[in-house]
């Protein structure tokens, strides 16, 4: 059998730590500052709220939710309902998960997980995309309103076929056999099969390159595991995919960050 799923059953429970702050306000000391100081004292104190408020810095113009499209044509959805951006282009189904970052004359960059440049924003609103087509970037405008971006429910069942289909997928992209292994607990079957699909997308696409093709044919072995910190390392042939199932998209790596790995051996 060319790929194995094991689900670990042991049950997995999160008792987060809760600490509980009182804090006591006494009016003693107001009582003993007399009428006209408590009154110099509140001028003094929305004087320099009124100030604070002043000399704070604008914040600029965040992208909405929905979807988008390049001059190029190139269109995508842009989804920013949860803790963190995520976007996937129309033509692909992987999911990106982008992290912001200041830019000068107050612009916001979002970063993938590999520390690409794949949206600009300026402080007015308008945004700019960078991909291989147009890496020095092309505008984008609205083009209306699109459903969130969220992960696909599988049983262990369905995540057994999905292993066997990307296996096979990633054996016909190098041309030989490719061998997935998934070491999961319930409940990690989704961000599992989205990890997966996101290594073989890695591998499929350094296959089709001339100057990638010679690395990824080292890989002979796919490992997804839920146990450890989260991380993709490549080594002797394996790559090995650890995943956070908590945090969904952002519990695995990208596929521009998998090719990285691969092509740097580890």
């Amino acid at each position: 059998m060319n790929s194995t799923v094991r689900v670990r059953t042991t049950d997995r429970s999160v008792l987060p730590a809760m600490a509980l702050f009182a804090m006591v306000v006494t009016m003693l000391v107001a009582q003993a500052v007399p009428s006209t100081a408590a009154a110099q004292i509140r001028s003094n104190a929305q004087a320099e709220q009124s100030r604070g408020l002043r000399n704070r810095p604008s914040l600029p113009a965040q992208p909405g939710p929905g979807r988008y499209i390049s001059e190029t044509g190139q269109a995508f959805v842009l989804d920013r309902s949860g803790q963190r951006t995520l976007m996937r282009f129309e033509q692909g189904a992987e999911v990106w998960v982008l992290r912001p970052s200041p830019a000068p004359r107050g612009d916001v960059i979002y970063r993938n997980d590999a520390g690409d440049q794949v949206l600009r924003v300026t402080p007015d609103g308008g945004m700019t995309v960078f991909t291989t087509r147009a890496p020095q970037g092309t505008p984008v405008a609205s083009a209306g309103s699109a459903p969130s971006l969220l992960p696909p429910t599988l049983t262990a069942v369905q995540l057994w076929n999905f292993i066997v289909r990307q296996s096979d997928r990633a054996s016909r992209a190098l041309g030989r056999l490719v061998v997935v292994d998934v070491d999961i607990e319930p409940g990690s079957e989704a961000v599992a099969a989205d990890a997966l699909s996101t290594a073989v997308d890695a591998i499929a696409r350094m296959a089709r390159s001339a100057t990638l093709r010679r690395e990824v044919a080292q890989v002979r072995r796919i490992l997804v595991s839920d146990e450890g910190r989260p991380s993709v390392s490549f080594s002797q042939g394996t790559l090995r995919i650890t995943i956070d199932a908590d945090a969904g998209y952002a519990g695995r790596p990208s596929s521009a960050r998998i090719v990285r790995v691969i092509a740097e051996g580890g």
